[in-house]
């Protein structure tokens, strides 16, 4: 019986035992199975969210390409390009017009220095002819003057033709020679065509010379030197300034002349008239009332053709 017992004690052992194993295995894997559902929702909850963030995405290209299409559209259908081009083809035409009207510009200045150069040449050769004409009457016994031929003024003047009515006579006998050398100085300037420097040179020599008797003729050049370089109110306002200054000038009729050919060139054709009648009335027998007298009696163009008074230094 002892041996029974024990028999069935260790059949109870050993199933206690198996209990116990079974136990012990069933609760890992139970756990186990557990971490895997919970790890399987938390993807398919990622997962979810990510294709709702992709779709999302989707629909924000989807909207931002039918945007675009509705932009093109917009532009395909209004003529904005052609606009555009067409601005642009006016700009490039108001360029080249510009470009035509500073030739055009320079053109009319050439041309109108062109024609005050002729001018003022053809009225220097005239007045030589009646210089030589009048040389045999003043001296009695004397040859016939030589016949002076007028040639066709340059088209392009290199110069100024008041260069030639300046003679080195034109200083008196007898100025000091430092008074002498500023004026003749001056003079060069002027006839160079450096109107400005000889404006300087002038105004200088009148301020340290105002009592010499060159100082009402470079008063005259300084107007005539601005009327020039087409400054014509500076022209007017210098030459007023001589008669002002030396009233018994025989300067004072070339000064005359100067403005009523500013006057001219200013399209002030009533006063330049009025300044040459004056002229005449007040310096008869004066050269510049006999080219004032021409001018008022011939329609050609006035401009420019007070710079012949300089022949009288």
């Amino acid at each position: 019986m002892t041996l029974h017992v024990t028999f069935r004690s260790k059949r109870c052992l050993c199933a206690a035992l198996y209990l116990v194993c079974a136990w012990g295995a069933f609760a890992p894997a139970h756990a186990a199975l557990f971490d895997d559902d919970e790890a399987r929702r938390q993807i398919a909850v990622e997962k979810k969210r990510v294709d709702d963030l992709a779709q999302q995405q989707q629909q924000q290209q989807q909207a931002a390409a039918a945007r675009l299409d509705k932009i093109e559209d917009a532009l395909k259908s209004q003529p904005v390009l052609q606009l555009f081009a067409q601005i642009e083809a006016l700009r490039a035409e108001l360029k080249s017009l510009r470009g035509d009207i500073e030739v055009l510009n320079n053109n009319v200045e050439t041309s109108a220095k062109r024609q005050r150069d002729m001018y003022t040449d053809l009225d220097t050769r005239l007045r030589r002819i009646e210089q030589a004409a009048a040389a045999p009457a003043a001296t009695p016994g004397a040859a016939p003057a030589t016949p002076v031929s007028i040639a066709p003024a340059a088209a392009t003047p290199a110069a100024p033709a008041v260069v030639a009515t300046v003679a080195p006579a034109a200083v008196p006998a007898g100025t000091d020679p430092a008074e002498a050398r500023a004026y003749e100085a001056a003079q060069a300037q002027r006839s160079s065509g450096n109107y400005k420097a000889a404006i300087t040179a002038f105004q200088n020599f009148v301020k340290q010379y105002p009592k010499s008797s060159l100082a009402p003729r470079a008063s005259y050049w300084i107007g005539d030197s601005y009327f020039n370089l087409r400054d014509y109110k500076l022209a007017i306002a210098s030459q007023q300034a001589l008669i002002n200054a030396y009233p018994g000038s025989t300067s004072v009729s070339d000064a005359l002349l100067n403005i009523a050919s500013s006057q001219s060139e200013m399209g002030d054709a009533v006063a330049s008239r009025k300044t040459l009648e004056d002229l005449i009335a007040k310096y008869p027998a004066s050269d510049a009332a006999d080219k004032a007298k021409r001018r008022l009696a011939s329609p050609a163009p006035q401009a420019g053709a007070a710079a012949p008074a300089g022949a009288k230094p």
